[in-house]
């Protein structure tokens, strides 16, 4: 009988192991560094902000808000028109911005061919790259004459003198300039945001769902209504907000467009000024108490930005209990 010889495979070279948990401890304390990072550049802003206009709330207190005075001359300052203004412009963007951004991404994910699919999501995407201050220079360039032309001009002569109407809708001074041309600056702005985010929630939603739809006999907006949105509409929400961020914290573009008129006006076409433009316009220049007064004007826009984020926070939780 012939002996068969089993070779045994060479046991493996010990594994090298470091220190229990050390990897482990690294990475915790450097994810805890890294959020705690930016809970102290947050709270470092609103210090910084908050010790730089206290000197204009000290001096002028809760009037600061509700004054419509801005005289460097006299160092008098109230914020009141920069307010009015900084909200009227990001409430227009949202009214012509949110419907024209839902549209078009329903339409992408719902309607579009495919040979016209792409095309309009890349401009799409391309409009999002536009540096702001190319939006404020076209604005001023092109489209206020245009607006001015076209728009104030003979919209005034159809309204003047008619009640309500004709006080909101009439310009003494027709330039283009103005609350009105700078909310639409602002929506063509917030829409490349808004469309990109909601079209890749809707795209994301499982076509099963579509198709049942569908299925049983739904139309095109019924499937849009009664499927599309409810599943996308915490998506939806934070994309309207992160849009309504952009128009109130924008600078450049509304600087070229708004007027920078410091008063207010019970007309939308006529020229006003906002938070920001107004902090553009003065701050190389400012001292003393005027630059407090800006840097307080930077406090409130602060203050508001919070606020639309809470609202924005009540409504997704809203939308997730149902």
């Amino acid at each position: 009988m012939t002996a068969v010889t089993q070779t045994m495979p060479a046991a493996a070279a010990p594994l090298r192991k470091t220190p229990k948990g050390t990897f482990d401890i690294v990475f915790r304390n450097a994810s805890f560094l890294a959020a705690l990072f930016v809970l102290v550049l947050l709270a470092g802003i609103m210090l910084s902000m908050v010790v730089g206009g206290w000197p204009a709330f000290r001096e002028f207190g809760f009037g600061f808000i509700t004054s419509s005075v801005w005289d460097t001359q006299n160092d008098q300052y109230g914020a009141w028109p920069a307010i009015v203004g900084t909200l009227s412009t990001a409430l227009i963007a949202l009214v012509i911005g949110v419907p024209l951004s839902l549209g078009i991404a329903v339409y992408l994910t719902q309607l579009a061919p495919p040979w016209f699919k792409q095309p309009v999501a890349t401009a799409i995407e391309l409009l999002a790259a536009v540096p702001s201050i190319i939006y404020g220079m076209w604005g001023l360039f092109v489209f206020v004459p245009l607006f001015a032309a076209y728009v104030q001009v003979p919209l005034s002569n159809i309204v003047e003198g008619l009640p309500i109407v004709g006080t909101v809708l009439y310009s003494r001074s027709p330039s283009g300039l103005g609350i009105f041309t700078a909310g639409i600056i602002l929506a063509f702005m917030i829409i490349p945001f808004i469309a990109s985010i909601t079209r890749d929630m809707l795209e994301q939603i499982p076509s099963v769902l579509r198709e049942s739809a569908y299925g049983i006999g739904a139309t095109t907006w019924e499937v849009v209504r009664h499927v599309l949105v409810p599943q996308a509409g915490v998506s939806i929400i934070g994309a309207v907000m992160l849009g309504l961020g952009r128009a109130l914290g924008e600078t450049m573009a509304v600087t070229f467009v708004v007027g920078n008129a410091n008063r207010l006006s019970a007309s939308i076409l006529d020229p006003g000024s906002t938070i920001a433009s107004r902090i553009a316009n003065e701050f190389n220049e400012a001292l003393g108490l005027q630059l407090n007064a800006l840097i307080a004007l930077g406090c409130i826009l602060f203050f508001v930005t919070f606020v639309v984020l809470v609202i924005a926070r009540i409504l997704v939780s809203r939308v997730k209990t149902y």
